[in-house]
């Protein structure tokens, strides 16, 4: 069945306006986070409310860094007012300790973003780690924990490969579409970094929405090698997913590889439920693909690579009258 046949299926049905995207989610709240403390005294909650308060400020902006802003320390001063909820947990170390769970109000982070000039550009899908040791070895949670570390302070989470179920690397570093779609399934993702450690050394490669980009690196320790590796993923990222419009962009999207209603309607609701799409409208249809007109917070080509890094999508080749490309993933 064309594309055009289906349009007219999807409004008669009623799929066009709400069909949420199961895939798509966190697992854990952006607006939760867990800081060590010292002690439960008034003046450390206070120091930690602030800490915590850095880092959604960081995740729910997408990535941007709002330290330049000039009410940002006043922000931070009022963290309190913004903490939902939190409760001291028990740190089994080493050595033991004491943390504190501070979830904050969306409302307010919110607002405190608006106030900061910023806007709120949705929270960043988890980056896929695949990252093998010198000898060959699948690195888990412990072994990546500086990495970790490092890509958290940028607002990216992380999750990690299930050695049991690899996808294809080589398939996978070349962006190979079923490759992504089932990374995607899995992993709910479509930011993956491969890497490859030799000792002091390794190579790198991120996928960003089916986009691969290469680089090596060097450090005195391991950890530093992975420190290093989770600010460099950072910056990459950054340079595509946290660009922001200063006034509303209206452009052509184009997307192909639409099968059924359902990948129309899918698509439809990925759109109107990324924060910094304002309106959404359907040029035209063609074989397998449809022309919108998009009005948002970024530039075309920065919202195909944010709706990318979701992993439903992947970035296509140029189509004629289209500011940016996709291809839906099966």
């Amino acid at each position: 069945m064309r594309l055009s046949r289906l349009l007219m299926v999807t409004v008669l049905l009623g799929f066009a306006v709400g069909l949420p995207m199961s895939a798509i989610g966190q697992t854990t709240s952006p607006y939760t986070v867990i800081v060590p403390v010292t002690d439960t005294n008034a003046a450390q909650r206070d120091l930690a409310f602030a800490t915590a308060l850095t880092q959604v400020l960081v995740r729910v902006s997408g990535g941007q860094d709002l330290r330049d802003k000039p009410s940002y320390d006043d922000t931070l001063k009022g963290a309190a007012g913004m903490v939902q909820q939190y409760q001291y947990q028990r740190s089994p170390g080493p050595p033991p300790g004491i943390n504190l769970q501070v979830t904050f109000d969306q409302g307010a982070v919110q607002r405190a973003i608006t106030q900061l000039g910023a806007a709120t550009a949705g929270v960043k899908p988890p980056v896929l780690l695949i990252i093998d040791s010198a000898d060959g070895n699948l690195l888990g949670k412990d072994g990546l924990s500086a990495l970790a570390a490092a890509a958290d302070k940028r607002g990216y989470d992380v999750v990690y490969a299930d050695p049991d179920e690899l996808p294809d690397t080589s398939k996978l570093a070349n962006a190979d579409p079923a490759v992504l779609a089932a990374v995607t399934r899995q992993y709910k993702t479509g930011l993956v970094l491969l890497g490859e450690m030799h000792g002091t050394s390794a190579d790198w490669t991120l996928i960003n929405g089916g986009q691969p980009q290469h680089w090596n690196s060097q450090a005195a320790t391991g950890d530093a090698l992975l420190g290093d590796a989770g600010d460099a993923m950072a910056d990459r990222l950054g340079k595509k997913l946290n660009v922001i419009a200063t006034t509303p962009v209206e452009g052509k999207l184009w997307v192909s590889g639409l099968h059924s209603a359902l990948d129309y309607a899918n698509l439809l609701s990925a759109l109107r439920a990324d924060p910094s799409v304002h309106q959404v409208s359907t040029l035209g249809a063609q074989d397998d693909g449809v022309l919108l007109d998009v009005k948002a917070d970024m530039p075309l080509d920065g919202l195909a690579a944010n709706l990318a890094a979701g992993g439903h999508l992947m970035q296509a080749s140029a189509h004629d009258n289209a500011d940016a490309s996709l291809r839906w993933l099966h």
